[in-house]
């Protein structure tokens, strides 16, 4: 099996990395971007698009990303605050009266972005056709009260997240957080990436599924600590409850799933459209830039640190998206993105003008910090310190460049 596409001169550790992700760690179907000062100088994929088929991964294959859709949704109250429309130090009721029920009156926007609103849980979960639903998902979240007091505490919001800005999204724009994603950032950036996936796209997009294989020591799946086994394994665990805000939780290859617009967990992106999104989020991309420095700044500010009680790991919050360190390694401190559990992929490293983005058809069982996106990154950063930023090379020179057939292939 090749690896096909191009890498920059000195960017070879990337596409060396890539190959053994398929060699050592089970990877099925993948791609990887990366952009440096709004050039880019890694653009790879290999294996198949579907987990578990033979046809071959394109250039424009694009997968479910999972919560990497956390990052995208951010930029949008991020940039709504830029331009003056938003306060994050504002209670959400100012925006949206009927949320102050049940003790939320004083529960702020900024709440909802770094993850201290109180809110992970549904004390009734919704089914797929009421979560994608913009009215009841309101409703449902509007009516929850909060399982501890708004600020005082983090815990990962894994699907309430989406809801709680979608409907501040609307409350202000009048357009679903999809809707505005597709115009706002996919539009003028040429960006493949939907939150709620348009029809005529549904043929790129591949079948996603489990895959097994070893993982390096040190990863959440290597050695769990006994609190973390024990929060998935409890029912009534915030974590489960959590994740189980959506029950049953929606086939991720049907066509229903494709099409909602569920902003914390069913974007559907290219690699590419990923690292086009972080390269602009922080600098000029073909002449857009997305955030100016002083909102970056504000994205990348901790607002959330120490262990969180629906991971039960420490992790570190920005307004939005997850900082480096804790569960969640980037490329250097000052990064900050968004993982897909299972697997995917998107961050900015402003310091260096790094966009990234990784997106594959095979989820592991990760939440944070998979080894097979870590292995690219550490590449990313072998690169940087060597200082290379030569010519691209050419497809012919990376056909050569092959990895072990994956199982079943």
């Amino acid at each position: 099996m090749d690896v096909h596409g191009t890498v920059a001169g000195g960017f070879e550790p990337v596409r060396e990395a890539f190959a053994r992700n398929f060699e050592t760690l089970g990877e099925r179907g993948a791609a990887v971007a990366v952009y440096r000062d709004g050039r880019k100088v890694v653009d790879l994929w290999a294996g198949v698009k579907d987990v578990d088929g033979a046809e071959p991964w394109e250039r424009d294959t694009a997968q479910v990303v999972r919560s990497a859709t956390k990052g995208v949704a951010a930029a949008v109250l991020l940039l709504l605050h830029q331009r003056g429309e938003l306060d994050l130090d504002a209670p959400v009721g100012h925006y949206w009266p009927r949320f102050k029920a049940h003790g939320k009156e004083r529960l702020l926007v900024r709440h909802i972005l770094n993850h201290r609103a109180g809110l992970p849980v549904l004390d009734r979960p919704l089914t797929l056709d009421e979560a994608a639903d913009p009215v009841r998902s309101a409703e449902a979240v509007a009516a929850q009260a909060p399982v501890w007091e708004p600020g005082t505490d983090h815990g990962y919001h894994a699907l309430t997240y989406g809801w709680l800005v979608d409907e501040l999204v609307r409350r202000l724009t009048g357009r679903g957080s999809g809707e505005w994603i597709a115009s706002e950032f996919a539009a003028p950036l040429g960006l493949d990436l939907w939150v709620g996936l348009p029809d005529a796209q549904a043929h790129r997009v591949g079948t996603v599924g489990r895959i097994e294989g070893p993982e390096p020591s040190g990863t959440l799946r290597a050695r769990p600590k006994r609190s973390v086994t024990d929060a998935y394994a409890d029912p009534a665990s915030l974590t489960r409850r959590a994740f189980g805000a959506i029950t049953p939780f929606p086939d991720q290859n049907a066509p229903a799933f494709h099409t909602a617009a569920l902003p914390a967990a069913n974007g559907i992106a290219t690699a590419d459209g990923l690292a086009r999104f972080y390269a602009a989020l922080t600098g000029p991309l073909d002449g857009v830039r997305l955030l100016d420095p002083a909102t970056v700044d504000l994205a990348r500010a901790e607002e959330s640190a120490g262990p969180d009680r629906v991971l039960v790991v420490n992790t570190r919050f920005g307004l939005g998206y997850m900082l480096h360190g804790g569960a969640s390694p980037f490329l250097a401190p000052g990064s900050f993105g968004h993982p897909g559990r299972g697997g995917s992929l998107g961050f900015a490293d402003p310091e260096s003008a790094i966009g990234f983005g990784y997106v594959t058809n095979g989820f592991r069982r990760t939440v944070t910090a998979d080894p097979r996106a870590q292995s690219l990154i550490r590449a990313v950063r072998q690169a940087l310190a060597d200082g290379n930023r030569g010519a691209v090379v050419p497809p012919a020179a990376l056909s050569s460049v092959a990895a072990s057939p994956a199982p079943g292939a």
